[in-house]
């Protein structure tokens, strides 16, 4: 087979939960080359997964619709749908174009099309993507632990001078990651708080990730949250490719279910990872897929929180019970 083109054009955690199926095809048909198809600022993420051989940002393909023509493309195999990129991908003359049936746009631009559906699956996340491998006869769905085993992601970015020496510093360093852009129900930040305190007090050393307008909501909530010598606050002081390398320097990542959370569980982290009991939004789609992942929610039917705005599921897993699965890492 000639090269293949995973397109996978929504946000990072995303991404990640499709590398599994990167590292699958490049090593089923090792003679392809393996492109990926990105928004333009998962580009460092994508870079960092060892199984792809190119990075292609989705706006760069917009503006010049002729860049794939060259790429001895044979296959593309549309993960997230996405009109404008199937549309470019049959006018570049893809042989094969595999996508859901479950889309309109599909059934003009796409020639193999697969009928399933995400949102009433019982699979994993990265278990479904592999439901379009029927497109090349593969029907094979492997097991969560299996996908877990084909994630090869390294860091790649040097990190600036000052964070690099403040992380050499530091012992038993715990990233916290308390916002996710409103995608995710979240644990409070006096929780947070509260486990940072807890940390320090044991000789952890809490790191603090975000962009900069996370870092604002966060001392918007909790004034003093970062008010503690011992800890570190990166928020909005490194680039994503940075990021990628603080987290590989860490012994630990705690946040809700967000992109850092997956980029960790990646690296082969420790994460806990926080996620609700309401479909599709729940832990068995969504759960991170690395060996070192643990998730927390309540086992139990949730309809006040299905409404939006607060989990108090979430809200009730209480900062001892994290704290001592992180205490339980080191033994």
């Amino acid at each position: 087979m000639k090269n293949i083109l995973i397109s996978r054009t929504d946000n990072l955690g995303d991404v990640v939960l499709t590398f599994p199926l990167a590292a699958y095809l490049k090593q089923r048909f090792p003679d392809s080359m393996i492109l990926f198809l990105g928004k333009k600022y998962t580009a460092d993420l994508i870079k960092a997964c060892n199984s792809i051989d190119e990075f292609i940002s989705r706006e760069s393909l917009i503006d010049d619709p002729s860049l794939l023509k060259s790429k001895n493309i044979e296959t593309a195999i549309f993960v997230y749908p996405d009109k404008d990129v199937a549309k470019i991908c049959k006018q570049s003359g893809i042989p094969v174009r595999i996508g859901t049936s479950h889309r309109t746009f599909h059934w003009l631009y796409a020639n193999k099309k697969i009928s399933f559906s995400r949102k009433k699956s019982d699979l994993h996340e990265a278990q479904l993507n592999f439901k379009l491998l029927e497109g090349l006869g593969v029907k094979e769905i492997p097991s969560i632990g299996t996908l877990g085993s084909l994630l090869d992601v390294s860091p790649k970015s040097e990190l600036p001078e000052a964070v690099k020496s403040e992380l050499d510093s530091a012992k038993k360093k715990i990233i916290l990651h308390p916002k996710s852009k409103g995608s995710a129900r979240e644990w409070p930040i006096q929780n947070y708080f509260s486990l940072a305190k807890r940390l320090i007090s044991a000789g952890y050393t809490p790191i603090i990730t975000g962009t900069k307008d996370e870092g604002q909501k966060i001392r918007n909530e909790q004034e003093d949250f970062f008010s503690l010598p011992e800890m570190i606050d990166l928020t909005g002081k490194v680039t994503l490719g940075e990021l990628i390398s603080v987290i590989a320097k860490a012994d630990g990542l705690v946040a809700c279910s967000t992109g850092p959370l997956h980029i960790a569980s990646a690296l082969g982290i420790h994460t806990v990872g926080f996620y609700p009991s309401i479909k599709p939004m729940h832990a068995g789609r969504w759960k991170p897929i690395g060996k070192y992942s643990t998730v927390l929610s309540l086992d139990k039917e949730c309809f006040d929180c299905a409404k939006g705005g607060n989990c108090i599921c979430i809200e009730s897993l209480k900062t001892e019970q994290v704290f001592e699965i992180i205490e339980g890492w080191n033994k």
